[in-house]
């Protein structure tokens, strides 16, 4: 299969992983929407969230990182949006909200950030520590 996901979970592609367990993945965006911004994917391959085994398991798994966000960045807003269009295998994004992050009321797709690598390393070491 030649899906990108599949490939990080496989570490043929280096990520940034903040988290991993026997069936989910988590791990920064490289083209983040805030810093921190994570998606978080099964192991497993599946086209669709709804066609997740375990879709409770899975938002379990969600909702714990979602919570980790908010403490590591200071926030108690975390955007969660679910697409599954531009990789075919099932994911949901979570956002950190920030003060004058650039979105305005709505969360903006086009507004990418630039984060370094360094940066990066960072970010992921901290969602890390606070799980």
């Amino acid at each position: 299969m030649d899906c990108i996901f599949c490939k990080i979970v496989a570490g043929e592609i280096p990520s940034h992983k903040v988290y991993e367990d026997d069936n989910y993945f988590a791990f920064l965006d490289i083209r983040p929407l805030n810093p921190g911004h994570t998606l978080v994917i099964p192991k497993k391959h599946y086209h669709w969230i709804w066609d997740v085994e375990d879709i409770g398991g899975y938002y379990q798994v969600i909702q714990k990182i979602a919570k980790t966000l908010k403490k590591s960045f200071a926030t108690d807003y975390i955007v969660s949006l679910v697409f599954g269009e531009e990789v075919p295998h099932a994911h949901v994004w979570l956002v950190p909200r920030l003060p004058n992050d650039g979105h305005g009321g709505a969360i903006r797709l086009d507004n990418v950030k630039e984060v370094s690598k360094e940066e990066m390393v960072e970010i992921a070491e901290k969602i890390k520590n606070n799980i």
